[in-house]
């Protein structure tokens, strides 16, 4: 007896060797690809910001934190950060709302809402590059289709040049923005809804919970942990949005849609100003992860085990 449970934990030690360098042989190509293509070049980043560098040679001086002073008291840097907190904060709030009200819309079975969800899902499956352009072509004043159709309702006073118009060519953007992403919310949604128990919403339903009372108090507490996942993606796409800014506006006019990521484009590449540029990158970086963090440690607890 004795002897058979050596020999049977010598074969388990040995299993679990095994198992253990199987999953290693599997994990480390990826960690590897991830630390030389994510981590280092985040490393690197973090050594630039530290120089003034041109960027056309190897030549660069070491100025500490100076590029992160300047930051500090550029004005333009402010006006970026204010437009993205807009992205965030209005642009986050239509994409949550839309995404939980259309999924709802959409959720549950039939040839309808299958057709519905080709509907959603197109935006997001376009190219960003793509979708700049239909909406500059949207917005055209000359033949754009907006235009256009307020014009043949009699609203010619309020045809404008959406992007080249100081007071709407952030909300013109900040649409365009909404409707490309707003698929992956409302795909996220309709997920977690097909998570609940229909046994729950029934029981909502005998006991006469009906409307926003069994959203409030069924569905968004058991939404808890998506809800979370959305705002920490909105907050990522907000504070990080570039190419829908880059190609439609370029930041403009005078500087009315500029975007942390486009001023460091345009420090970096225009004004071969690396330095500075990679200290954007890091200050774009950082407030990130503040946000997504804060976000993360806010909405740690469900609503029902707060009460609970």
């Amino acid at each position: 007896m004795p002897t058979s449970v050596t020999a049977r934990a010598r074969r388990s030690g040995v299993s679990g060797r095994s198992r253990a360098l199987f999953i290693t042989g599997f994990l480390a190509p990826a960690v590897l690809l991830y630390g030389l293509f994510v981590l280092v070049p985040v490393v690197q980043a973090f050594v630039f910001s530290l120089y003034r560098w041109r960027g056309v040679s190897e030549h660069r001086t070491y100025v500490g934190f100076e590029n992160f002073a300047r930051l500090a008291s550029d004005p333009v840097f402010r006006i970026a950060l204010s437009h993205n907190l807009v992205f965030l904060l209005v642009g986050g709030a239509a994409l949550l709302g839309l995404g939980l009200v259309i999924a709802h819309a959409v959720h549950g079975e039939g040839r309808a809402v299958r057709a519905l969800r080709g509907v959603y899902l197109f935006p997001q499956i376009i190219s960003g590059v793509v979708v700049a352009i239909l909406w500059m072509f949207i917005y055209n004043p000359s033949f754009g289709i907006l235009n256009g159709a307020l014009k043949a309702v009699g609203l010619d006073a309020i045809a404008l040049d959406w992007l080249g118009t100081p007071r709407t060519a952030l909300p013109a953007v900040g649409v365009t923005f909404v409707w490309h992403a707003a698929g992956f919310y409302i795909m996220l949604f309709s997920a977690g809804l097909r998570t609940i128990p229909a046994e729950v919403q029934e029981a909502a339903l005998l006991d006469g919970v009906e409307g926003l009372r069994r959203f409030r108090w069924i569905t968004l507490p058991m939404l808890w942990d998506v809800m979370r996942v959305a705002i920490v993606y909105v907050v990522i796409n907000a504070l990080n949005v570039f190419a829908l800014v880059f190609l439609m506006t370029v930041g403009g006019p005078d500087r009315r849609t500029e975007t942390m990521l486009t001023y460091l484009y345009e420090q970096a590449f225009k004004n071969s100003e690396f330095g500075y540029g990679t200290a954007l990158a890091v200050a774009n970086f950082a407030i990130v992860m503040l946000l997504s963090g804060l976000v993360l440690f806010l909405l740690r607890r469900n609503p029902q085990d707060a009460r609970a």
